[in-house]
């Protein structure tokens, strides 16, 4: 439906295309932010059911709220550590859990339907309609993984799996870089219409997959609640790593399972991340990269400020939008690069 058929009057408008991909991946950013406040407030296994589309319409009277809370009130979160939670407070954790579902399907509404809309008038330049309509799909992909993310604590535990939560931004995330690379593409043609798409280059992949690295670790670290295990830095208590930690069989599992070295290699792994993004900022030159460094340090920054305050919600929060900006500012870098190159 998006490609160009014999006959075709291009009637493109990459600028166009650009100011709105920009629109979404703005959407994307508040919805981390979100997806954050959710997992800090412990929120997100408040709505036991996915329903697609009637979910979008919160309970509407008492009834409705108690037929909600009695479904909560099912699953082990509750039974084990929330027994007792009046309705009121049910409903504080059912706010963030359902803005968060909500401005999912905002997010999908605001790309699918311009899309359609783009394709129609065929304002979508020619190569691009695969593209966009991969992002798409793969946002789709991405309402049932979070479900699939949800599902793994209604039954046995009391939170969601950290690998699944891992899979769900890391996920978000490609979908915001790859909107971003091709806004930025699309940007490029608005100026020359004989530009052709930037191409990734391998230092410039490397220093991604290392930020995505850390940026999983992150993911690891808040659902397994690592953070709270050390509020010290750059010590964890009285030594570089803790004498004493249990540890788990296979070892590996330790890198994933285990709190204390999650949060361990989380830390270090940050300064590793920075130094590949130091080196890409470097290739790109100013003002992007100037944009990167200074982004590098204020995430180094609030992550040691995460741990020092006990991990403070307004601070937590911070560190993960600001990791999104982060990723945005790196892959316009790694745009710049790619683009000059060609």
């Amino acid at each position: 439906m998006l490609h160009p058929t014999p006959g075709y009057v291009s009637t493109a408008r990459p600028a166009t295309l650009a100011r709105w991909l920009w629109c979404v991946a703005a959407l994307i950013v508040a919805m981390v932010v979100v997806g954050g406040i959710t997992r800090l407030t412990e929120s997100g296994l408040s709505i036991t059911q996915w329903k697609p589309i009637s979910g979008v319409i919160p309970p509407l009277n008492q009834a409705q709220w108690q037929a909600e809370f009695a479904n909560y009130q099912k699953i082990p979160e509750y039974q084990q550590l929330n027994r007792g939670m009046t309705l009121a407070g049910f409903k504080a954790i059912y706010f963030w859990e359902y803005i968060h579902r909500v401005l999912g399907r905002l997010i999908g509404l605001a790309f699918a339907l311009p899309l359609v809309w783009f394709a129609v008038k065929r304002r979508v330049p020619r190569g691009y309609g695969w593209r966009l309509s991969a992002i798409l799909a793969l946002g789709g992909l991405q309402g049932a993984i979070g479900w699939w993310m949800v599902s793994s604590g209604l039954s046995v535990r009391t939170d969601v799996s950290h690998i699944r939560l891992a899979v769900h931004l890391l996920t978000a995330l490609l979908i915001l870089a790859t909107i971003a690379w091709t806004a930025l593409d699309l940007g490029a043609l608005a100026h020359d219409p004989l530009a052709r798409p930037a191409r990734l280059r391998p230092f410039a992949l490397l220093a991604l997959l290392l930020l995505a690295a850390q940026i999983m670790y992150g993911a690891f670290t808040a659902g397994l609640d690592a953070g709270y295990a050390f509020a010290s830095w750059p010590l964890m208590g009285d030594s570089l790593f803790p004498a004493d930690v249990p540890m788990l069989t296979p070892a590996l599992s330790n890198a994933v399972d285990n709190p204390i070295v999650v949060q361990f290699i989380h830390r270090w792994l940050a300064f590793v991340a920075a130094g590949g993004l130091f080196w890409l900022a470097l290739r790109a030159g100013r003002p992007t990269g100037t944009v990167v460094v200074l982004l590098v340090v204020l995430q180094v920054s609030l992550g040691i400020a995460t741990l020092l305050s006990g991990v403070q919600i307004g601070i937590a929060v911070a560190h993960q939008a600001n990791a999104a900006l982060l990723l945005i500012a790196s892959v316009a870098a790694a745009h710049a690069i790619g683009m000059r190159r060609r």
